[in-house]
């Protein structure tokens, strides 16, 4: 069995260092892959790990205990909650690994994939582009098989040959490009609003038609600031909620 091994992190000295680390590790712990033991390293490895003192690693370490995504035992160490992933509450912070944290943790199923003219709701963000590479997926619940969001990303065509389908069943599409693709992703604008659910929304989420759902549009952005990929996705209102933290700082 191969150890649980937490993603590398850069740390922004403008935002707090336990609330980087501890979104760092909630990323990875959504991410982790199945045959990953749960049991997570000490605090003194993660600590070294993540380049921090070990009183910021036990702050971040909290924040998660809290957040009921580990437990901590004495003498026996931290583990991962394995049912703590059922109805996380989406939030949307800081750093990109926040928000590729908000959109890990379930399974997806690609539902298609193809070239498609520039959707007039992101045609503002493409208007170089004619076409883009049109990535639809469902995600659902892996105990109960319920579906919990959709998604459409719209993706620059010459990043598609470059994107592997089946990483996309399990890993965010941010995650993707960032770590397999190799794209230098310098912001990602969040934009989140009420809708009411449209007939394919409510086949997609079984939920009645015109009900209540959470509408997210995320733009990713390069170190050039040209725009990526566009992901909008429909999450079911009775399922999540947003909470936004803003740095005072």
């Amino acid at each position: 069995m191969t150890a649980f091994a937490p993603d590398s992190l850069v740390l922004n000295r403008k935002l707090p260092l336990w609330y980087q680390v501890s979104q760092s590790l909630r990323a990875s712990i959504l991410g982790r892959r199945p045959e990953e033991p749960l049991r997570l390293p000490t605090e003194d490895r993660l600590a070294e790990h993540y380049g921090v003192s070990v009183l910021t690693m036990r702050q971040a370490l909290k924040e998660l205990e809290t957040e009921g995504l580990i437990s901590r035992h004495r003498r026996r160490g931290t583990f991962i909650e394995p049912a703590a992933l059922r109805g996380a509450p989406v939030r949307l912070l800081g750093t990109v690994d926040a928000i590729v944290a908000q959109q890990s943790g379930e399974r997806a199923t690609l539902l298609g994939h193809g070239r498609v003219p520039v959707p007039a709701e992101v045609a503002e963000h493409f208007p170089d582009l004619s076409e883009v590479m049109e990535y639809r997926r469902l995600r659902c619940d892996e105990e109960s098989g319920e579906p919990t969001n959709w998604a459409e990303n719209a993706v620059r065509p010459e990043l598609a040959d470059r994107i592997d389908l089946a990483e996309l069943a399990r890993r965010p599409m941010t995650k993707v490009l960032r770590d397999l693709v190799g794209v230098r992703i310098s912001r990602i604008t969040d934009t989140v609003e009420a809708r009411l659910a449209d007939p394919e929304t409510a086949r997609l989420l079984d939920v009645p038609l015109l009900s209540p759902i959470l509408h997210y549009t995320g733009v990713t952005y390069d170190d050039s600031s040209r725009v990526v990929d566009v992901a909008r996705i429909r999450y079911r209102g009775d399922r999540f909620s947003f909470t936004v933290t803003l740095d005072a700082h």
